[in-house]
């Protein structure tokens, strides 16, 4: 279960031995004296009630779990220890509680110390007689060795079948020998007749290593972006039925018993449930788990761009008042896209017909498409329509795609001479060649052509919007710059064309994006 905390997100598996503090609490019971001092109920109706219960009201849930809570499981997990991190405030380091086992203590004899262990543990739920289990990608990544137990207290073996870290969900299929022949009870996604907002829910699952555990609520609302990259492929259901840790990959239910939800991620201010819970959509587990069976991966498309949502702001720059797209803010060498014809700050507007708001709905279209597919793009390419073509390649894995998020500039080295620099006032901005000292310090490619970020006025819309120093602008709406004086000329440019604003394509430790700014009278 992720956990959201302080504004971040952060994954949340319970850990084992958390059950037994769990069970320490102490209720309290309000004795004779103190019920006595207490307001006496008023009864409204003594005949009937205000209002007849709505059809499917249960008056228990008794009968669903009695039907379903066989095929829910709890998911024991043996993993390596991850090392210690150093983290963002108000981010917890770790996504689940870790329960290191006993080492040997170091000696000649015994050679190095054994690489410490953590145990953690989540949910998942049978999806066939066959043992494939359903849980969430979190709970089984970097597993060494996994223990499914099943409600009848059965411990059994299993081993990982597939994983998507976009999604974050996996399938794990039961392997154990005492179970050969073994026919599992399981549960049916239901991707049709979708739930209404206020419908019943039912939750089962392992939180704090309580196995079994069920809760009840309603759905709150459909839709919701956690602010992670699963986001970019998931529209979660936000529930009120309590879940915590360890619920994670753990099934939500309909009141006919059919899965509609892989519980996944909680918001918290404490790390326990607040009522705000959010699941996979039964449609997204069904057709990962499918793929993931059939192949041991998801196959998405590919047509490697980078890109951004092309915001209002962004509009108004390119005078394209009320357009919704994606804008590119670059394109990996030699891909799909590049091959296409796709340019750099063209908007995406559409993919194969199909219309897109933003970034997000763009990875979707194209990962819906199978490697070889033929893509359709409609753009605006300096406000002109056009389309462009593009065969979709294979999307790499989500770590592959954010492997250089984190580059290292501790090593820079210090120019050698202040290079000489030129103020923007209409932009906030103190500007500078890309001379051989500043390409040094900031770790620029030979290849990079543009104008560096000397200075950023902090009450001008560019401090705001998060420019420093040691960015590169690359491009002015669209035009190449090399020098303080193109900036200057195509700022000059926008506003005698009656723009409130600029687009400035940037590169930042080598990674670019498109913000737009307004140019001060």
């Amino acid at each position: 279960m992720a956990v959201r905390k302080s504004g971040y997100f952060v994954g949340a598996i319970a850990g084992a031995g958390v059950a037994a503090a769990a069970l320490a609490g102490v209720g309290m019971r309000m004795g004779p004296a103190a019920a006595a001092d207490a307001p006496a109920l008023i009864r409204t109706s003594a005949t009937a009630p205000m209002f007849a219960p709505p059809p499917g009201a249960p008056l228990s849930f008794a009968d669903i779990f009695e039907k379903v809570s066989p095929a829910v499981v709890s998911i024991e997990v043996t993993s390596k220890a991850a090392p210690a991190k150093i983290g963002i405030p108000g981010l917890e380091g770790l996504p689940f509680d870790i329960v290191p086992r006993g080492q040997k203590p170091d000696s000649e004899d015994d050679g190095p110390p054994a690489a410490p262990k953590q145990q953690s543990s989540g949910s998942g739920f049978f999806i066939s007689a066959e043992g494939y289990v359903v849980t969430n990608n979190h709970v089984v990544e970097g597993a060494e060795d996994i223990k499914v137990v099943l409600k009848d207290g059965r411990e059994l073996k299993a081993t990982v079948v597939g994983r998507d870290e976009s999604t974050d969900l996996a399938v794990v299929k039961v392997v154990d020998p005492k179970a050969k022949g073994a026919a599992f009870p399981f549960v049916n996604f239901e991707n049709q007749a979708k739930p209404r907002v206020g419908d019943w829910v039912i939750t089962i699952g392992n939180p704090y290593g309580l196995g079994g555990t069920a809760t009840a609520g309603i759905i709150s609302a459909y839709g919701r972006d956690l602010g992670d990259q699963s986001s970019t492929f998931v529209d979660y259901i936000q529930i009120d039925a309590p879940i915590n840790r360890g619920n994670s990959g753990g099934p939500s239910f309909d009141i006919y018993g059919r899965v509609i939800g892989v519980n996944t991620a909680i918001f918290s201010p404490s790390g326990g449930s607040v009522g705000i819970g959010f699941a996979i959509p039964a449609e997204v587990a069904e057709a990962t788990a499918k793929q993931l069976i059939a192949g041991g991966k998801v196959v998405r498309g590919y047509i490697g761009a980078q890109i951004q949502a092309f915001t209002d702001d962004m509009a108004e720059a390119q005078g394209l008042p009320d357009v919704k797209g994606a804008i590119v803010a670059d394109l990996v060498t030699g891909g799909p896209a590049q091959k296409g014809g796709l340019m750099t700050e063209d908007v995406i507007v559409a993919v194969n017909g199909v219309n897109i708001k933003n970034n997000s709905e763009l990875t979707r279209e194209v990962a819906k498409g199978r490697p070889g597919d033929l893509l359709k793009l409609s753009v605006l390419r300096g406000g002109k329509p056009r389309t462009v073509e593009i065969r979709a390649g294979v999307r790499p894995g989500e770590s592959e795609l954010n492997a250089n998020d984190n580059d290292d500039d501790s090593g820079a080295a210090t120019p050698d001479s202040k290079p000489q620099t030129q103020k923007s006032q209409a932009l906030g901005l103190t500007l500078s060649p890309l001379d051989p000292a500043s390409r040094t310090l900031y770790k620029l490619d030979p290849s990079v052509r543009g104008v560096l970020i000397a200075g950023v006025k902090s009450d001008s819309d560019a401090g705001e919007k998060g420019l420093r120093k040691g960015d590169v602008i690359t491009s002015i709406n669209g035009e190449a710059v090399a020098s303080a004086g193109d900036v200057a000329t195509l700022v000059a440019t926008a506003k005698k064309n009656g723009r409130p604003s600029v687009n400035l394509r940037i590169l930042r430790e080598a990674r670019p994006a498109i913000v737009p700014l307004k140019i001060a009278p």
